[in-house]
């Protein structure tokens, strides 16, 4: 090593090369900084260990960067949007297998690989607090269901985090599907047939899947142009609600869900529409325009629900440690979005000013009144003066996705682009209330405790205890509310996530307001996943809540609805809506969206 490189340089060049020999791609371009691991297009960006860094953490570095090339070598990304299930833990499962498969190939081939990924699963799954699971109800169906086919197919022993997690389900998987994942072994390299027998053992274990699919070469052009619309990138995402590793995700590639309803009274008319058997519209908003949950939806209880203030969920000391965490991230992109801050800013007071108060008796000469004056000299003079039209009538509400799947990078950006630009909204009069949505217990807690306790009945609804936050209130000063940001940045706050409840939740709480505009902006990364709830329930009863809310928002009520999609394509459900695939866009994005909305020319 030459004397004047720095240290880490030999670890960069071997990664690199090892990352294009194992993806046998050399133009593919590898770069090294902060956060978590990134694919876009042909650039990979891998986390740079620190300086000391033990050799298991380097390993685990490592084990990203594999899997990374693994991907983009043995995974077809058009071909795993056509098999995937439709919402729901049918899809999560058959993701995770997906991503077994791939992690096998590259374990059976390579002994470094095996290792590299070995700890790379063992420290994902720590972060994930997998190591803590106790209960059953605590472990997720579909990642024990990956983890144990990886364990099958390559022969090895998984990680002690990992096998936490399997210990649960092993029995259950085995006694129901064990043949069929024995029989994955011998389709490895053929990810369509693997799929086909992942269906299997899908259906082995009671997940509904569709049981026929169109060959590829019936399917339309208009077809294949509405499942790749707004796709940016060739990678699909890791399965949404229980993120083993945040850093692997390149993108989302959900699709607009066209799943019917499961329920079994929902029925068909005699034109072939699908007609609802009490032939009911959908409840009207009450007399202060509220909505409520709808006919097909409900809690099992709400008795373990909680709406709280931020800083009640952490004393004081810890919400002051938490809030410099947060201003020392907010230092590598205050720059760049504070400078999209100042820029709304501007847009906004200029519109401010762009009102006039006609007929005084003093001010600036109204030029528009001279012909008349000319014409008949008995009118008499007539000034107008600029009049300041500030905001004072608007409300702006931040709702902020607060699951597990978005720790790390897509949190913390999401608290500081909240942060400036609700300062920079209260500067400009735009009252601003930010609110985060999870759940208090991950795959179910004090809910399903009681639904097991009364015997389990079938269909029980939603079966996990909604946490709602509020970090800043409407009427709170910033002053007062600034640190209440920080608590995002507390990992094991961030559980599952109930958008549907959620949203109606941050849509109530503003349409009983004294404002004239109310906006509501929601920032998630994927649909509403909630093992506890979809295990027992349609696979698709979450998403079709959620399309609900969405619906009665956009079509029932006064509140303005904008949605912004960090790697999930949003624009599928919402009808304002924005999908960006890094969330170091979020910033502009958001700045953009609000500029849109108040009429400001970008």
């Amino acid at each position: 090593m030459n004397d004047s490189e720095h240290p880490l340089e030999p670890f960069k060049r071997a990664t690199t090369a090892t990352i294009r020999a194992i993806a046998e791609d050399e133009g593919l371009e590898v770069t090294f900084g902060q956060g978590p691991a990134v694919m876009r297009g042909n650039k990979l960006r891998v986390p740079l260990p620190n300086l000391g860094a033990s050799a298991e953490e380097i390993d685990a570095i490592r084990g990203m960067g594999d899997a990374f090339a693994l991907k983009l070598r043995y995974h077809d990304a058009d071909l795993h949007r056509r098999r995937l299930p439709v919402g729901g833990p049918a899809e999560e499962m058959f993701q995770w297998i997906e991503e077994a498969r791939i992690a096998s190939i590259g374990a059976l081939r390579m002994e470094g690989v095996a290792r590299n990924m070995d700890a790379s699963l063992e420290q994902q799954c720590r972060q994930a607090a997998f190591d803590t699971i106790t209960v059953e109800s605590e472990a997720p169906l579909g990642v024990a269901v990956g983890l144990l086919v990886r364990q099958h197919l390559t022969g090895r022993p998984l990680p002690p985090s990992a096998e936490n997690v399997v210990q649960f389900w092993r029995d259950y998987v085995e006694e129901h599907a064990g043949s069929d994942i024995d029989a994955l072994r011998d389709h490895l390299f053929d990810q369509n047939r693997f799929a086909d027998i992942c269906k299997r053992i899908l259906r082995d274990l009671g997940l509904d899947v569709e049981l026929d699919e169109p060959p590829q070469s019936e399917e339309s052009q208009d077809e294949i142009e509405n499942v790749d619309e707004g796709q940016e990138s060739d990678s699909e995402a890791t399965p949404e609600d229980v993120n083993l590793d945040d850093a692997m995700v390149d993108e989302s590639s959900e699709g607009d869900s066209t799943q019917m309803e499961m329920d079994a009274d929902v029925d068909f008319d005699d034109e072939g529409a699908e007609a609802d058997p009490d032939d009911a519209p959908a409840p009207a908003p009450d007399d202060l325009g509220r909505i409520g949950l709808g006919r097909d939806y409900h809690p099992f209880t709400t008795t373990f629900d909680e709406t709280v203030r931020a800083e009640t969920l952490c004393d004081a000391d810890e919400m002051v440690r938490l809030r410099a965490l947060l201003d020392q991230q907010l230092v590598s992109l205050q720059h760049a979005t504070s400078r999209l801050a100042n820029r709304l800013q501007r847009k906004l007071m200029a519109k401010q000013n762009r009102t006039w108060e006609f007929d005084l008796e003093e001010g600036m000469l109204d030029s528009a009144r001279l012909p008349q004056v000319i014409i008949d000299p008995m009118n008499p003079l007539a000034f107008k003066q600029e009049k300041e039209m500030k905001f004072r009538d608007t409300v702006v509400s931040i709702l902020i996705d607060s699951s597990g799947s978005m720790r790390g990078r897509s949190i913390t950006i999401a608290a500081m682009c909240a942060d400036i630009l609700g300062r920079t909204l209260e500067r400009c009069s735009v009252r601003v209330e930010i609110l985060g949505f999870t759940t208090r217990a991950w795959r179910g807690g004090q809910s399903r405790e009681q639904w097991i306790i009364a015997g389990k009945p079938a269909n029980p609804g939603r079966l996990n205890d909604l946490r709602h936050i509020i970090y800043k209130a409407a009427d709170d000063t910033w002053q007062r509310t600034r640190r209440n940001l920080g608590l995002m940045m507390r990992e094991e706050l961030l559980k599952e996530n109930i958008d549907g409840e959620a949203l109606l939740w941050a849509h109530n709480r503003l349409v009983t307001r004294h404002e004239q505009r109310k906006v509501l902006m929601v920032i998630s990364d994927g649909l509403p996943v909630d093992n506890s709830t979809l295990l027992v329930n349609p696979s698709n009863y979450l998403e079709q809540h959620l399309k609900y809310a969405i619906d009665m928002i956009e079509n029932r009520s006064a509140v303005e609805l904008i949605a912004i999609g960090i790697g999930h394509d949003v624009t599928h459900h919402y009808r304002r809506a924005v999908t960006i695939t890094d969330a170091e866009q979020l910033g502009g994005a958001m700045t953009e969206q609000l500029a849109a909305l108040f009429e400001i020319g970008r």
